[in-house]
């Protein structure tokens, strides 16, 4: 399982807003000088938050993007199912994933399904308002 940037990404904005928005919106630009990320990289990213629920947007004078949910609620494995699709070790466990032929003889799928499972259980476990309070150095997220 390898977490893309999108993925990084997406959980970094979710911080952003949480620290820096709470009932405002906050314009994507800001954001992004804010990360050091390009804004067009994070205007891929927003949709998908966004038809996740995650946040939701305004347009026009003083538009932006504000979180949907409170940060206690939103949790790390959210934001990651939004932006990558699915985190899945093995395409046979994606959400979604026909039935594989050979599952009933694979030496290896109790081991992906443990591996997978150990993963979901942590991020569903991580909020976005416990990676507001970490003390992280120079309070940078990767």
């Amino acid at each position: 399982m390898l977490i893309s940037t999108k993925g990084r990404y997406a959980v970094r904005v979710m911080i952003d807003l949480a620290e820096n928005g709470g009932k405002d919106y906050v314009a994507m630009k800001t954001v992004a000088d804010r990360q050091g990320i390009s804004l067009k990289y994070i205007e891929r990213i927003l949709p998908l938050l966004t038809k996740a629920g995650l946040i939701e947007g305004m347009h026009g004078k003083g538009g932006g993007y504000r979180l949907a949910k409170s940060p206690e609620s939103c949790t790390v494995m959210e934001i990651l199912i939004a932006a990558e699709g699915s985190i899945a070790p093995v395409a046979c466990l994606a959400e979604g994933a026909k039935p594989c032929e050979r599952e009933g003889k694979c030496r290896t799928v109790k081991m992906w399904k443990g591996a997978y499972d150990l993963l979901k259980n942590y991020f569903d476990n991580i909020t976005v308002l416990d990676l507001m309070s970490d003390n992280i150095a120079d309070n940078y997220v990767i």
